[in-house]
């Protein structure tokens, strides 16, 4: 996979990124919009991540830092794509930047009903913490 481009995404990158995470994301958040990514890349330059093949966008992740915790999301590759590495190296440079930021330990949301999803989290060596819950509250209407 040597034609593998693996960059910090640029703010002209976002009307591209979210038409992708309309075909290749499961599920969608209250961020997925323009202003939630604005927000991201102005808080956090660096946290989104994206894969590029010949110029097209094929995968990205967000690994987000807050000085006490590695999150991860938006793991997604074009379905097209899929088992092809390109999962494993945003993954390999997410936790690369978070272990360069003094991240010790990552976390990944997952759907529980993407099964697909589950499976490329375990392939990169994650495991489900069954003894935690998310508890979430929405903030906004």
């Amino acid at each position: 996979m040597t034609d593998l481009h693996i960059r910090a995404a640029f703010p002209e990158d976002l009307d591209a990124v979210l038409a992708f995470w309309k075909t290749a994301a499961e599920g969608t958040s209250i961020s997925d919009d323009r202003d939630g990514v604005e927000r991201l890349l102005a808080r956090d330059p660096e946290a989104l991540i994206l894969a590029e093949q010949d110029g097209e966008l094929v995968g990205t992740v967000i690994a987000g830092f807050d000085g006490w915790r590695c999150h991860l999301y938006r793991l997604a590759v074009h379905p097209e794509r899929r088992r092809q590495g390109i999962g494993s190296a945003l993954l390999a440079a997410a936790e690369e930047r978070l272990v360069a930021l003094g991240g010790r330990r990552a976390d990944a949301m997952v759907l529980v009903r993407n099964e697909t999803g589950q499976a490329a989290w375990q392939a990169g060596g994650y495991a489900p913490e069954e003894k935690w819950r998310r508890w979430v509250k929405p903030l906004t209407d």
